[in-house]
């Protein structure tokens, strides 16, 4: 069954390499076929998948399995060594999962309809280039859970950096290159640091073999080589987690990517950073990871307690759920801390979690924006569960799986890693960790609080519309602009938001229905009589623009109103992509068992525990 392995990494690469072939069809043509390909293609790798969970050995899942061991540069013993256990199998399926949902998302409903980027339009929004790179991105992701090189794991984790940037760059929103640049450059200067310490590991032990590494346990290197070459990949990993306070490329990149980065950013490309801890750092470096292991759950505990922070102080719905992982991950990071069987089950337990939750959110997200036209939770007015019941309840599950409810996947990976923090590994302070353990639990209190504060202003109340001097203008012109984005989710537009270019500048809020007044202006005091003038004629523009602000005051709020009211509630092709990751949520959540019986075995052989 080792083929299963090659044909994982295969059907993607070539899927993506059928696509530099030129098309003679016409574009709408074109447009079908993409769909079809992008569907049929990440549909058979996580069909792949799927064979792979049925044919895994669960009984004995802390050994590696359907191992592929080929030469690939017999000069440097390099060879493309491939294998899969209890912790990297779930992490597979959950990246060809996500992977197949984006092109359910991606390729359902009406071609015209909103965050259709598959559809050619005027001007062009490159759908084969889309799907080519989701493509690319698939096979590093999976490329990087199934190595046993470290070369090559090496290899695999730099392959996705290329095709994120693109997908941020040119499919992103108005802030998308700044945000790309962001991302690579961090990302970049993570990997650079990384590289380094797998040399440094190479040189001591003379060997690049993972499963061989892990079984040595640090043979061959002394505690303090251990602890630099942990510093070094440690920094590496902690930059693609993120953890606090390298995590500042991560908002941005969530804000301005479209709805499929964000999903594949925070589901997949997150967990290869955690992966590398849990694979590389702590296995193969047990005494380094002894000795910073303080450090790393200071560093994690701040940045779950900075992030809830920063989530109070966000306006962007996006923005808040991108800092909201930046805590949820810090708890990934506190279980491993711990260097316990607990600890470490609860981070790869998180790790799913938040994998599966975080993509609902962003998923839930993006269709409120493409909706809304903007991701301002002020803007958005209130009142969604009047207007999009269904929309808003499926943000009110997914906000309160990500708080940690007991009987949602959220809960389990912070309670076991607080578990871990009660009783830490021997050798580590257990007053420290008891600290670590409070800032955890108040983590937890302030990540129910933005939560909660978010569904209040978003889903809950009276519903209100801000109404935009762009809009404005747009209604005495002519008309008013059809609500929501114009399906490019590259440049954001629509009702509610203003022109590229354009200052977001003044704004009216009124309740649903309501007339509203253009801005009152103060009252100007009488002057003294003067000598009577000439009277200046007016000029056209001078008298348009009030009464066109007049005009619109009357129009727009009825206008903005009715089109709301005929916002599409939740979608079929939506709930298709939607519905497996409630299922897991729910699965999960009821059931943790399903998740612990495959990594619990290889977690106690990767810390030495009975």
């Amino acid at each position: 069954m080792s083929w299963v392995l090659i044909a994982l990494l295969g059907v993607p690469l070539a899927g993506a390499a059928a696509l530099l072939a030129p098309f003679g069809t016409d574009a709408a043509a074109r447009g079908r076929l993409l769909r079809v390909h992008g569907l049929v293609v990440s549909g058979l790798t996580f069909a792949l998948s799927v064979v792979l969970v049925a044919a895994f050995d669960h009984g004995d899942a802390a050994r590696v399995q359907f191992v592929t061991d080929l030469a690939w540069i017999p000069g440097l013993d390099l060879r493309f060594h491939l294998g899969v256990d209890g912790i990297s199998l779930p992490l597979v399926v959950l990246t060809t999962l996500l992977t197949f949902l984006c092109f359910v998302y991606l390729c359902r409903g009406r071609a015209d309809g909103p965050g259709q980027l598959l559809s050619p339009r005027p001007g062009g929004n490159r759908p084969r280039a889309l799907v080519f790179t989701l493509l690319v991105l698939e096979v590093g992701m999976i490329g990087t859970f199934l190595a046993l090189d470290l070369l090559l794991f090496f290899v695999f984790f730099e392959v996705v950096l290329i095709p994120m940037y693109f997908v941020i760059a040119i499919w992103g929103g108005r802030a998308r290159r700044a945000a790309a640049i962001k991302f690579i450059l961090y990302t970049l200067l993570g990997s650079v640091v990384l590289l380094l310490g797998l040399l440094l590991i190479w040189s001591q032990t003379g060997t690049l073999d993972m499963t061989a590494l892990a079984r040595a346990r640090g043979t061959g290197m002394s505690p303090a080589v251990q602890t630099i070459a942990f510093l070094t990949v440690g920094i590496g990993f902690a930059v693609k987690t993120p953890m606090w306070p390298l995590h500042t490329w991560l908002p941005d990149a969530h804000t301005e990517a479209p709805t499929v980065g964000s999903v594949l950013l925070a589901g997949v490309l997150l967990k290869m950073g955690t992966y590398g801890f849990v694979r590389v750092a702590i296995p193969i470096l047990p005494d380094g990871a002894a000795a910073t292991a303080p450090w790393l759950g200071a560093f994690a505990v701040i940045g779950i307690v900075y992030g809830s922070l920063a989530c109070l102080a966000q306006r962007d719905l996006k923005r808040m759920i991108a800092y909201s992982s930046v805590g949820h991950m810090g708890f990934v990071l506190l279980g491993f801390a711990t260097l316990t069987p607990a600890g470490v089950n609860g981070a790869l337990f998180g790790n799913i979690a938040h994998g599966l939750i975080t993509a609902l959110l962003f998923f839930v997200a993006g269709a409120i924006k493409e909706r809304y036209g903007t991701s301002d939770m002020p803007a958005l007015g209130g009142g969604m569960l009047t207007r999009l019941p269904h929309l808003a309840s499926l943000l009110t599950f997914a906000c309160v799986a990500s708080l940690g409810l007991p009987g949602l996947a959220g809960f389990w990976g912070e309670m076991l890693a607080l578990i871990g923090a009660f009783e830490p590994a021997a050798g580590l302070s257990r007053p420290l960790y008891l600290v670590f353990m409070a800032l955890g639990g108040l983590g937890t209190v302030l990540t129910a609080a933005y939560f909660l504060l978010m569904l209040s202003r978003v889903t809950h109340g009276r519903g209100t519309e801000t109404v935009h001097v762009p809009v404005l203008t747009a209604a005495t012109a002519g008309g008013l602009p059809a609500t929501g984005p114009t399906g490019d989710e590259g440049h954001e537009g629509g009702a509610l938001a203003a022109e590229p270019g354009e200052k977001e500048g003044p704004f009216m809020t009124t309740a649903d229905g309501g007339d509203a007044s253009p801005p009152a202006t103060p009252a100007t005091p009488a002057t003294p009589a003067t000598p009577a003038t000439p009277a200046t004629p007016a000029t056209p523009a001078a008298s348009a623009i009030p009464a066109a602000l007049v005009a619109a005051s009357r129009v727009v709020p009825e206008a903005v109103s009715t089109a709301r009211s005929r916002m599409p509630d939740v979608t079929g092709y939506e709930l298709a992509a939607w519905t497996p990751l409630i299922a897991l949520i729910l699965l999960f959540g009821l059931w943790p068992k399903a998740l612990l019986l495959l990594t619990d075995p290889v977690v106690r052989t990767l810390v030495g525990a009975p």
